[in-house]
């Protein structure tokens, strides 16, 4: 237990300080090319059978999920027979390359420059980076609500969740869960191509999800107390919207920041030309503005230094309670 939240505390300072390594070799990058080689596999021999189409989706996934397992544990297992130090030092890289806190906060900061600056365009070509819907129409508060969104929903998957299953599983299970969300981003679309697909991948993701948003979104609340922004209003949306999202996670940390910042979220939007309905969440009580983008990147950065606290109170007693 102690070496695990040693290496959480140093993968996460490592990002804060480097960010997101662009590599062809960065492990997420290697799950992509293995999921997108079954994704041709699957087009080119059009398969019209839903049953088949499912089950080549759940092989995928299953094969994607237990090579990023096993996969990384044989690499660790050959490091630590170099010398434990390697190991150790491989253990934290790991851990590193499947955390994105600064990602999320440089790649939304830089729409805030642009939507700051009045360039439009460029807000809207930055935004379209992290977003998967259309963004050629979008004005400044649609493109400010945007970024909030995208900052608010990948703080759970994409800083707590990881670390949470690295936590309690080592680094092994945290890329395993990892292959499962990047499959989910791939395949976990409800459209003509991908419904029976990346059906087994979207519900795995919502079950390994589960427990990982509700953490996510008491540590936001948390941060919006310690922080000093609107806590009851945060609790109150919270309670009201963190179901309202096709997704039984995604509500869970947006509705937080959503009642935080006074923020109407979600609502309709395009995705590649076609309109999506979605649930609403928060209350208009202000417009959009820029300063939301800081405020929400505040919130994660605080409720991630949260995070650590609690894995180092939880070390500490252990020590104490087991002398």
């Amino acid at each position: 237990m102690d070496n695990i939240v040693q290496i959480i505390v140093l993968a996460v300072v490592l990002d804060c300080i480097i960010g997101d390594p662009q590599n062809p070799f960065h492990p997420v990058r290697i799950m992509g090319y293995g999921i997108s080689w079954g994704i041709r596999f699957h087009q080119n021999i059009c398969i019209k059978s839903h049953v088949v189409s499912f089950g080549w989706g759940f092989l995928l996934t299953v094969t994607v999920v237990l090579s990023a397992y096993f996969g990384t544990k044989y690499f660790l297992d050959f490091l630590n027979g170099i010398q434990m130090g390697c190991a150790y030092a491989g253990e934290v890289i790991l851990c590193y390359f499947i955390i994105a806190p600064k990602a999320l906060q440089v790649e939304s900061m830089k729409v805030y420059q642009a939507v700051q600056s009045g360039d439009l365009i460029k807000a809207r070509k930055n935004l379209s980076r992290i977003v998967g819907r259309d963004t050629q129409d979008l004005e400044s508060p649609a493109i400010i609500k945007a970024a909030v969104e995208t900052v608010a929903e990948n703080f759970s998957d994409g800083v707590i969740a990881p670390l949470f299953f690295v936590y309690i599983g080592g680094v092994p299970l945290g890329m395993a869960y990892k292959a499962v969300n990047t499959l989910d981003s791939m395949i976990g679309y409800r459209n003509e191509s991908y419904e029976y697909f990346g059906k087994f991948a979207a519900r795995l993701d919502d079950i390994v999800n589960f427990i990982p948003a509700r953490i996510s979104a008491f540590l936001l609340l948390l941060a919006v107390f310690i922080t000093r922004n609107n806590m009851k209003q945060a609790f109150y949306i919270y309670k009201r919207d963190r179901y309202q999202h096709k997704s039984p996670n995604s509500a869970q940390t947006e509705a937080v920041c959503a009642g935080a910042l006074g923020l109407r979220l979600g609502g309709d939007h395009y995705y590649n030309n076609i309109l999506v309905s979605k649930p609403t969440i928060g209350d208009e009580i202000v417009l959009p503005s820029p300063s939301h983008i800081i405020v929400v990147n505040r919130l994660m950065y605080t409720a991630t230094a949260l995070a650590l606290v609690s894995m180092i109170l939880v070390q500490l007693s252990w020590r104490l309670f087991h002398v």
